[in-house]
């Protein structure tokens, strides 16, 4: 393959091959509710908190400004609840996918189908936990959903979150391939970050929840992945280097 050409492609999950952020949210309030803890976010709160990335991570920042004397050095005396509240909240979520409450994003699995087809490796770099990429994967594309992937870095894989680029580190030493020879794919400024951080050219498809973030260094914004081909991509990755 020539030089420079593309040679991976490397998708974010929540927010860019699904919307999910609903469902999570409302897998976040049914743990609360069950727990007993009288907590609920609203649609505006959690476009708030989407500010952090990771589910325990947003739980802790949202315990501190509703326990403002909590401080970071009691964290791990807090962190068996933070875990149990995330425990259910995963099962809530799994729960909702399984049922159909969440689908891929318009022209998402068109994009997957032509890049298997033509034999180009595909990717995952995301901060949400492995359970959750298998739960919608599964549902969407089927249980053998990860032979289709050439690496995956999630959670588990990179505990320092976007903006963070440590999993797009991780997922290019996995592809063993420069980051020129890639594209990401995000819906948010800190998966954006993230990915410029570790100097890949990035494909932003922004929804509700992160419409009016800040994308700027993005190669591309695009409502969705509808009208986007490989060869499309290909002319944006050339055109950035002309």
């Amino acid at each position: 393959m020539a030089t420079g050409a593309l040679r991976a492609l490397i998708f974010d999950v929540d927010g860019t091959l699904a919307d999910t952020e609903s469902a999570h949210l409302a897998a976040f309030n049914q743990a609360f509710a069950e727990l007993g803890l009288g907590w609920v976010w609203t649609h505006e709160m959690y476009l708030e908190l989407l500010a952090i990335s990771g589910g325990k991570e947003r739980i802790w920042h949202y315990w501190q400004q509703f326990d403002p004397g909590i401080t970071a050095q009691q964290a791990s005396t807090w962190q068996p609840q933070i875990d149990r509240i995330h425990a259910l909240k995963t099962l809530a979520y799994e729960r909702a996918v399984s049922q159909g409450a969440v689908s891929l994003r318009p022209g998402v699995l068109s994009l997957l189908d032509e890049a298997w087809a033509a034999g180009l490796p595909l990717a995952i770099a995301t901060t949400t936990t492995p359970t959750n990429i298998d739960a919608l994967m599964r549902h969407a594309v089927g249980a053998g959903w990860r032979l289709r992937f050439a690496a995956i870095g999630d959670a588990a894989t990179a505990p320092r979150k976007k903006p963070h680029p440590q999993v797009y580190l991780q997922v290019l030493a996995a592809l063993k391939l420069p980051a020129s020879a890639c594209l990401a794919l995000e819906d948010s400024s800190n998966g954006l970050q993230a990915a410029l951080a570790a100097g890949i050219a990035t494909v932003i498809t922004p929804n509700r929840f992160t419409a009016q973030h800040d994308f700027h260094g993005a190669l591309r914004v695009v409502p969705d992945l509808r009208h986007v081909s490989l060869d499309r991509l290909r002319e944006w990755q050339n055109s950035a280097r002309a």
